[in-house]
């Protein structure tokens, strides 16, 4: 049997120049951070033949080509893994349209537990690459590369894609007590709005040309971003943070809604400043920067939302039970 656990992430600055359409032209850059929330994936061996998965339903198949999730049926496909099987996934969040990167976060987990499983070591890098492969070249996902990366690396890291193909990655390094005060300054809420980030994402990638200059802007926030954070600027920070998802919202017809603009501005009159729904947007999680003194005055103006409670995370995916036997 083997565990793998792969964390979820919060983007800060950047998102949407990490699509393929953006960045082979101009280059694209995000810096995001891995959180304590994680995706796990189980896969024992089976005395028969068949394939069990179980997510939130569960499958028993015969042949790979018949598992219905997508992207185990490709995992397995890339691995070279077919048969006698059993795979499971569990997450800390809700299973879909979380905004954290949950999709791409199983897809590396997956691949490290069945690589694992094989008895074959991989790289973060390795791990990255091949989850983009899945979804974005093989499963056609309108989808970019920076929710694979940060799952496979951990940490606060800045990506760059550059217009060759390949990606940088480097650790954004804010010591034990600034991380520790960022932490204590994010809060995440679960809006309880489900939607579907493809046809919000598909849109973004069609309005591409039109927006490259807001993309170029968002791009240029990373670098703002860092410096920021590594001052302990916090403040600036948020109202970037802020900035950023008014520019994001223009990206897309459905990022946002009369609904979620209420919680983010009693969220702002309660005392923060600056947030962002997660991902895509169109719900999931709503991600504010508050003060601590400030913190109890949102947790009461958004009552009705269910905090989810988390801190920066350091690792990427990684492997923790291994009774593998050969």
């Amino acid at each position: 049997m083997i565990i793998t656990q792969t964390p979820l992430r919060i983007s800060l600055a950047g998102g949407g120049t990490d699509f393929s359409d953006f960045y082979q032209k101009h280059g694209g850059a995000v810096l995001s951070t891995a959180i304590d929330k994680f995706i796990y994936v189980i896969i024992k061996a089976r005395f028969d033949n068949k394939i069990r998965v179980g997510y939130t339903k569960t499958e028993m198949v015969d042949r790979l080509e018949d598992i219905e999730h997508d992207i185990v049926r490709e995992c397995l496909k890339l691995t070279g893994l077919s048969e006698g099987l059993e795979i499971s996934t569990m997450a800390d969040i809700p299973s879909e349209g979380s905004g954290l990167g949950s999709s791409s976060t199983v897809t590396v987990g997956l691949l490290h537990a069945m690589y694992t499983f094989k008895g074959e070591l991989v790289t973060a890098e390795r791990l990255a690459q091949e989850a983009c492969k899945i979804e974005i070249e093989i499963l056609k996902k309108p989808i970019g590369k920076q929710d694979q990366y940060i799952a496979a690396y951990g940490g606060m890291r800045k990506f760059t894609f550059n217009t060759d193909g390949s990606t940088e990655e480097r650790t954004v390094n804010l010591g034990e007590e600034q991380g520790r005060r960022l932490g204590e300054v994010l809060l995440l809420f679960y809006t309880g709005i489900t939607r579907q980030a493809d046809s919000i994402l598909s849109e973004q990638r069609e309005n591409i040309v039109d927006q490259e200059d807001t993309l170029l802007a968002m791009r240029a926030q990373v670098e703002e971003m860092e410096h920021s954070l590594q001052a302990g600027s916090f403040h600036k920070a948020a109202r970037i943070l802020d900035a950023g998802w008014e520019m994001k919202k223009a990206l897309a017809n459905k990022i946002s809604s009369s609904a979620i603009n209420d919680l983010y501005e009693r969220a702002l009159d309660a005392g923060a400043t600056g947030g962002k729904i997660a991902g895509a947007g169109g719900g999931g999680f709503l991600l504010v920067f508050c003060p601590p003194d400030r913190q109890s005055s949102v947790r009461l103006a958004l009552s009705e939302l269910k905090e989810l409670p988390f801190q920066l995370e350091r690792d990427g995916s990684k492997v923790i039970f291994n009774n593998r036997r050969t």
